[in-house]
């Protein structure tokens, strides 16, 4: 599977609400709203389980909309974090130290 790497550095590819939305899965919209309601703790609705990927025109996940490092990455007119000289940042040093492999998937690009 060839990677889709989003603002962040995480891989669009192997999210479950771009997997259920490329495969127009509504039973894993339903089994992923579930999950993510649970694990949040805010309600998701399966409705809510559709995005084409961060860097891809179409639909977002809500939280993608709002994401503080994506919207960052637009305000600079970047492609992703790998652009900015200042990586790893205050706002997504966080997310490197729960997910190196975003980080790594970054490094990789530069």
């Amino acid at each position: 599977m060839e990677k889709m790497i989003s603002s962040c550095g995480l891989d669009c590819a192997t999210c479950d609400a771009y997997i259920a939305t490329k495969n127009d899965d509504n039973a894993m919209r339903t089994r992923v709203a579930k999950e993510w309601s649970a694990r949040y703790e805010s309600p998701i609705k399966p409705e809510d389980i559709n995005c084409s990927g961060c860097r891809e025109a179409g639909a977002k996940f809500d939280w993608c909309n709002r994401c503080p490092i994506r919207t960052c990455v637009i305000d600079r007119a970047y492609e992703t974090c790998a652009e900015c000289g200042n990586l790893p940042c205050e706002h997504n040093s966080g997310l490197y130290q729960a997910v190196p492999e975003a980080l790594k998937n970054l490094k990789d690009l530069r």
